[in-house]
């Protein structure tokens, strides 16, 4: 526990850090985030509305104390208020958050059902035939960009075969079938790429796992093959595994904005650019500050399930 609580602190600290660096770069934007705002209008700027939005955003206070006021409110939960409509970020977020939350966490399931079997499959035929046209197979999923592929899912699925709509979203209470069906198009998107990677990662790792001493042990005592590929070597495979799966999922918090974007999806990515878009500082703000945070929760995640997989890890 005191190693699960050191990982916690030092994570808080890094929060803290997050934070402030968000908040030091924003300042550090050359120009005037009011001005730049209200130009977008075209014409001259008034000065009285100049002044107004100055002390709408707090700029017209010093700068340690617009620090103060942030980092409080971020311990509030309050992110400010949108430029666009005065309505408080945190709604917006929280909004739209666990829809790319969902969306990421389903491409992960499938990349995880597919890309360990298949890995496991090449390393137990490793050098044969079945490992080559799983190194074929992956080799092209890995080539193909995920926006491709799901265009590529839209023209077959959605136009040709007509099985399924194109895009779109339907909160999961008011229909959850359809919200699934409209889920799995863009999941899949993102899933096949990660699947193919798992794969690879998954037979490298056995493989090297295999020709340690340990297991040659576990089978000269009689374990079973099925026993030894499962509770000895795809459990210490799945480290480095975990690894790469975090640093994949970690990235897509905030890279699915074409796959958002292709199927309609209105999730926290596409808010992030129309936000970026319009200025609208502290929308940007409050959408990179969750994003680091999740990363970093769930880097602290992944310590978690190494230590679950390997005792070690916590000494």
């Amino acid at each position: 526990m005191s190693w699960l609580a050191r990982r916690l602190g030092t994570s808080l600290l890094l929060i803290w850090a997050v934070a402030s660096l968000v908040f030091l770069a924003i300042h550090m934007i050359p120009g005037d985030p009011a001005e730049l705002l209200l130009s977008q209008t075209g014409g001259a700027i008034d000065q009285s509305a100049l002044e107004n939005l100055r002390q709408k955003l707090g700029l017209n206070q010093p700068l340690a104390t617009q620090y103060v006021n942030a980092m409080t409110g971020f311990l509030r939960g309050d992110l400010g208020v949108s430029l666009r409509d005065g309505s408080p970020v945190t709604e917006h977020i929280l909004t739209r958050l666990p829809r790319t939350l969902e969306l990421i966490a389903a491409a992960g399931l499938i990349a995880v059902v597919i890309g360990v079997p298949l890995g496991m499959l090449a390393a137990t035929h490793a050098g044969g035939w079945i490992d080559r046209v799983v190194a074929q197979v992956t080799g092209f999923a890995l080539a193909v960009p995920v926006f491709v592929i799901g265009t590529l899912f839209v023209m077959l699925f959605a136009q040709t075969l007509r099985w399924v709509p194109a895009g779109g979203f339907v909160a999961f209470s008011e229909d959850p079938v359809q919200h699934l069906i409209l889920l799995a198009m863009p999941a899949f998107s993102i899933g096949i790429g990660l699947a193919a990677m798992i794969a690879r990662m998954t037979r490298t790792a056995m493989l090297e796992v295999m020709s340690k001493d340990f297991v040659r042990t576990a089978r000269a005592k009689g374990v079973s093959e099925r026993g030894v590929l499962i509770r000895h070597v795809l459990r210490n495979a799945l480290s480095p595994v975990l690894t790469v799966l975090a640093l994949h999922l970690g990235s897509l918090l905030g890279g699915t904005v074409l796959v958002e974007h292709v199927f309609n999806w209105p999730g926290l990515s596409g808010f992030l650019v129309s936000a970026v878009g319009a200025r609208d500082y502290p929308e940007v703000v409050g959408i990179v500050l969750v994003i680091s945070i999740l990363l970093i929760l769930l880097n602290v995640l992944v310590d978690i399930l190494y230590a679950v997989l390997d005792p070690r890890v916590r000494q």
